[in-house]
């Protein structure tokens, strides 16, 4: 048996009448509110370093610890959010809206914890805990509600929304700030209504159920009476009922075990291999800052770069990966990655700088929703979030241990081997991945 990367699972939900190539309603909502909490996280993101060692006195090694642990949590809790938006019909709001809410309160845990260090590392975990929760659950929407041969193009909307978000988030923080004169509890009500501005939203316009068809407006025109098919005849080679309960191998018995499909597989285990490979972006602008000897406070500026040319090309790259399918776009998306550290090892410059940005944001459009519209049909409906879920976790847990390992070689060999050694790493990762990725048809 054959599974295209872009075709239709014979479980997979009915095709809402008249859907064509256009986005649908829920993928526009799902942005919505992922671009309004991103603006809520990322005006805490952008001052949070500040208030932390400059305003309550941690030293960086406390806040990189507290940083690095909760965000490790954060992959393994994406498998309960998927888990339990499995569970049952429509539950992929309610754990999505639960996430969301949990982020958004998280900065009133930061407003009343003050200078304690107990309070602030509750209110970091609330917020991460709320992260990993909503992720897989979200994007199991988007792919339950968008046809199969788009997904790419979803994917593409919908992140570029939630980078809109991201890029926003700093501006808001800083005009806050210039307004109240650097009075960080302003930064976290305005952060808190903003969060919980996108639950609302969220509940407004997302429905409980993505992944059924929008009602059909009242005809008058009668509706002729179905003549019922015949049963068929039993005995030994007769086939299941019309309206037979599904058995072990129908949607229940799959959505036990979505990791089932040898294609899923093989896509979780090339997401895991590159993100081995992948050194964090904020090594990337380290280097960049140390070449261009850029002074600390133009230094935030690098990920606005990198985020901007993320918010162009992910609408593009999603079409593209629709049309040629999913796996070549990904891979090139790493090949760009390849590419900036390759950057990185020549001179620098202001033109080498910029040309590892525009890199970096094609490495991203590239890659990350890409990957969800590329794994997503080799999924049962059913069991879409518990898939992705383990999809994002094994993915993300790669990137630390990534992350750890160029930081270790950075100590003991310096930046530029461990940049060679990184890229190196990179490269044959990408030759295996390959060999591993499942084609346009991969054999089941």
């Amino acid at each position: 048996m054959y599974l295209a990367t872009t075709g239709r699972r014979p479980d997979a939900p009915p095709r809402p009448a008249g859907v064509g190539r256009r986005i649908p309603g829920t993928v526009v909502a799902l942005g919505a509110v992922s671009l309004v909490t991103d603006v809520s996280s990322e005006m805490v993101t952008a001052v949070l370093p500040l208030y932390l060692v400059l305003g309550l006195g941690l030293s960086p090694l406390q806040f990189g610890f507290l940083d690095g642990l909760f965000n490790g949590a954060t992959a393994l809790v994406r498998l309960l959010g998927g888990r339990l938006a499995d569970r049952g019909s429509g539950r992929h709001r309610t754990v999505a809206g639960a996430g969301y809410l949990l982020s958004a309160l998280s900065r009133l845990g930061l407003l009343v914890a003050g200078g304690a260090a107990g309070g602030i590392a509750a209110a970091l975990a609330a917020d991460r805990l709320g992260k990993g929760v909503r992720t897989a659950p979200r994007d199991a929407m988007i792919t339950l509600s968008a046809p199969p041969e788009t997904l790419g193009r979803a994917f593409g909307v919908h992140r570029a929304m939630d980078t809109t978000g991201a890029l926003l988030g700093p501006l808001v923080a800083f005009v806050v700030l210039w307004a109240t004169a650097d009075a960080y509890d302003a930064v976290f009500v305005v952060s808190f209504a903003t969060g919980l501005l996108g639950v609302v939203v969220l509940g407004l316009f997302v429905p409980a159920d993505p992944s059924a068809p929008p009602p059909r407006a009242a005809s008058t025109r009668p509706v002729p009476s179905p003549v019922p098919a015949p049963l068929p005849a039993a005995g030994p080679n007769a086939g299941p009922r019309p309206n037979a309960a599904p058995g072990p191998t129908g949607p229940t018995g799959t959505a036990a075990r979505p990791t089932a499909d040898p294609a899923f597989r093989r896509v979780v285990a090339a997401a895991a291999l590159l993100g081995a490979a992948t050194v964090g972006d904020s090594f990337l602008y380290l280097l960049l800052q140390r070449g261009l000897d850029l002074s600390a406070a133009l230094f935030p500026l690098l990920p606005l770069g990198a985020a901007a040319c993320y918010l162009l090309l992910a609408v593009p790259a999603g079409r593209i990966a629709d049309r040629a399918g999913r796996r070549i776009p990904f891979l090139l998306g790493h090949g760009a990655l390849l590419a900036a550290y390759l950057t990185l090892l020549a001179p620098s410059g202001l033109p080498a700088a910029v040309l590892v940005l525009v890199l970096l944001g094609v490495f991203y459009a590239a890659t990350d929703g890409v990957l969800m519209a590329l794994a997503a049909p080799a999924l049962p409906a059913a069991g879409r979030a518990s898939g992705l879920a383990v999809l994002q976790t094994g993915q993300a847990l790669a990137r630390l241990v990534g992350a750890a390992g160029f930081g270790a070689a950075w100590t003991w060999w310096g930046p530029r081997p461990a940049l060679v050694a990184a890229a190196l790493a990179l490269a044959t990762a990408l030759t295996a991945a390959w060999r591993i990725l499942p084609g346009r048809k991969a054999r089941r």
